[in-house]
């Protein structure tokens, strides 16, 4: 007969997660799965189920309770006691495998399951002494799991109120080494991206959301929550940041969501998707954008982390410019024990496919095109700039000769590239892949172009446009140089500072030489 030796605890206990705060995603998974069977049997109406975290710091407990079904007295034991045995459903039931239940044993001193079933006058507890089990696995001799389980599990029964219904698991003495666990803070921001919750309603293009999940017949599940008694919502937001603290600020805004499908051959749903449009500018700055990323949903839980597709991306970098999700529909995509990605078979090889087809072909060129016209712009405002600058000298004085041509040369350079830039946009501008409906790339310059045309130079006319390129083909015109104005000195000493001027310019930064020469103009004019 075989013997399991003491090491399968700790493969799925202390060895099973890389994240300590994956607890509370297991145990959150577990509670929904009961609060939806709870409202199937008429427990609970849906406004009415909650999940309900309590952290409490100073004496180093957790608390996760929901107010769903319970387990009753007569299967406490069986189900609760039984290791990877479960009698969920893979694709249906959120979790299935029966040893997420565990993983709070590498993480406290003790954990506590309590219980009631509705109409029972009694509440279920078993206790696990979670450090003798780590100190029994830690130890040299060889002890089975039935020798463990035997020493560190107690069962008892107490009364309780017959119309009483939940589910509590409690965490006492967290580990000095875990005390991220204790970090409310931390742990809202963790789960506000993993577990099964609302959008916030501060990000107002939700609504898209919920009505194209309408049309692909697609449920999302969303539960209360509540950490120390503040609910939860997906922080989304239509603001990309830059910066930190008081220098943070808005540096590119998602403008509308777009969606897409995925079908396997037999014409069933097997994903869908949203995913922002911006400005495309950069990379998303990961630090004040915790919601950056693609991120992989089953049952509205988090598969993974937030760059869990990004290989599927031309370039891993891809993905880092986009914010949206991607929910598995199909039940044959299962959820691997850590939850970190899918088993892999033939469905999942399809769903892969899929999206690295579309990521390369939509959304790869997508943030590529919006660069090439980004680039395009700024060589319009780099026209605008030049023609400003000579205008400027032109009505203020030259130093010299020499940057008189420098500036002419420039504002020559800057419009042969302004034409080809412009030729570039009007092609995209007026290319459609959809009759009648603007191209997602035709949007996103849309948006380019607002920017340009917000700070472009509102001095610069045509007309002085026009003026400045006949001015360029002029031979032999007179040039106004700026010591003409400096009335304080003769001829010769203009003469001097002009010289100086010029070794100014050569030596020092464009704009020390700026202030120097004003300084001059200030001091002698």
């Amino acid at each position: 007969m075989a013997r399991i030796g003491k090491n399968i605890l700790e493969n799925l206990t202390t060895g099973m997660y890389s994240d300590s705060k994956i607890t509370y995603r297991e145990y959150i998974q577990n509670a929904c799965d009961q609060i939806d069977k709870a409202i199937s049997l008429g427990i609970l109406m849906p406004d009415q189920a909650e999940v309900t975290i309590t952290i409490d710091t100073d004496n180093r407990n957790i608390s996760i309770e929901d107010n769903a079904t319970g387990v009753e007295k007569d299967l406490f034991e069986s189900q609760l006691g039984d290791i990877a045995n479960s009698d969920k459903k893979p694709g249906k039931d959120k979790g299935f495998r029966g040893i997420g239940r565990l993983c709070g044993l590498a993480y406290c001193e003790t954990l506590v399951f309590t219980t009631s079933f509705r109409t029972e006058s009694v509440k279920s507890v078993m206790k696990f002494d979670a450090r003798k089990m780590r100190q029994m696995i830690a130890s040299t001799h060889k002890y089975t799991v039935d020798n463990i389980w035997s020493e560190i599990v107690s069962i008892y029964y107490e009364k309780e109120d017959t119309d009483a219904h939940y589910f509590r698991v409690d965490m006492e003495g967290i580990n000095e080494e875990n005390t991220d666990l204790l970090d409310s803070r931390k742990v809202r921001e963790y789960l506000c991206f993993v577990a099964p919750v609302p959008y916030t309603n501060k990000f107002t293009l939700r609504n898209q959301i919920y009505k194209h999940a309408e049309r692909v017949g697609y449920k999302i599940d969303e539960y209360r929550i509540r950490v120390n008694g503040a609910e939860l919502f997906k922080e989304y937001s239509k603001n990309l940041y830059e910066g930190s603290g008081s220098s943070k600020k808005i540096y590119d805004t998602i403008f509308e969501l777009e969606f897409k499908d995925f079908f396997g051959e037999d014409g069933q749903l097997i994903a869908w998707m949203w995913y922002g449009l911006c400005r495309f500018e950069k990379a998303i700055p990961k630090s004040p954008n915790p919601m950056y990323g693609l991120r992989l949903r089953q049952g509205n839980i988090q598969i993974g982390d937030n760059a869990v597709v990004a290989d599927l991306f031309k370039e891993d970098r891809g993905n880092s410019y986009y914010v949206g999700e991607i929910f598995a529909v199909d039940r044959r995509l299962i959820p691997n024990s850590q939850r970190n990605y899918f088993n892999e078979n033939g469905t999942r090889i399809d769903f892969e496919d899929q999206l690295r087809r579309f990521f390369y072909d939509k959304l790869h060129k997508l943030y590529h095109d919006a660069s090439i016209i980004r680039n395009d712009y700024r060589r319009l405002e780099k026209f605008d700039s030049a023609v400003a600058t000579l205008t400027e000298k032109q009505a203020h004085g030259f130093i010299d000769e020499a940057e008189k041509r420098s500036l002419k040369d420039a504002v020559i350079a800057a419009e042969k590239e302004k034409e080809k830039a412009e030729k570039r946009l009007e092609k995209s501008e007026t290319s459609s892949e959809t009759i009648g409906e603007r191209t997602s790339t035709q949007k996103v310059q849309d948006r380019i172009k607002q920017k340009y045309e917000s700070k472009k130079i509102p001095a610069k006319t045509e007309r002085a446009k026009n003026k400045v390129r006949k001015s360029g083909n002029k031979e032999g015109e007179k040039t106004n140089y700026f010591t003409d104005n400096l009335s304080k000195l003769d001829k010769k000493q203009r003469k001097l500072v002009s010289r100086i001027m010029t070794i100014v310019k050569e030596v020092a930064p464009e704009n020390i030489a700026a202030k120097i020469q004003s300084e001059i103009e200030r001091e002698f004019k």
